[in-house]
């Protein structure tokens, strides 16, 4: 049973950590990054995981083909600050919807999400207006990202 679980209600976020750093020290972010779908390709997902790692992060990989509902749980679960989901199946229309859609209904409509992938830029625009905290095509520097993830979570 994850942190946020832990005494309450199945499903509900506990109240958000605060963000502080310490002398210098940025806050320690905990970002689940999953691959969505039946898409099979997940070398993507694992290079930004490890940057994200490697950049101070916890990271909570879920693996591949899960649903919507198994990363909302795991985010849950996981007390996460943040949410990557990777997508390259071009079903990214449905996928990034259903899970703020989840989040929402979670209560927990507080976790930023962003998302990489092959994603045309006018569905970015889209995606962005439905509330994705950032999109990230290909060629993305991994440092970008990073920097990027720590201004959403609030620990820049």
């Amino acid at each position: 049973m994850g942190r946020a679980a832990k005494g309450k209600a199945k499903g509900k976020r506990a109240a958000p950590r605060p963000v502080k750093a310490k002398a210098g020290r940025a806050m320690h972010v905990r970002v689940v990054v999953a691959k969505p779908g039946l898409d099979g390709h997940d070398r993507g997902a694992k290079v930004v995981a490890r940057a994200l790692r490697d950049g101070g992060m916890e990271v909570i990989y879920t693996g591949l083909k899960v649903t919507p509902e198994q990363v909302v749980q795991t985010a849950l679960d996981e007390d996460a600050d943040a949410i990557g989901l990777s997508i390259l199946s071009g079903a990214h229309m449905h996928l990034v919807p259903r899970t703020l859609e989840l989040l929402k209904k979670a209560g927990a409509q507080d976790i930023p999400v962003f998302v990489g992938g092959i994603i045309p830029t006018e569905d970015a625009e889209k995606l962005k207006k439905m509330g994705v905290a950032g999109v990230y095509g290909p060629g993305t520097s991994t440092e970008a990202i990073v920097k990027d993830v720590r201004r959403i979570t609030g620990a820049a």
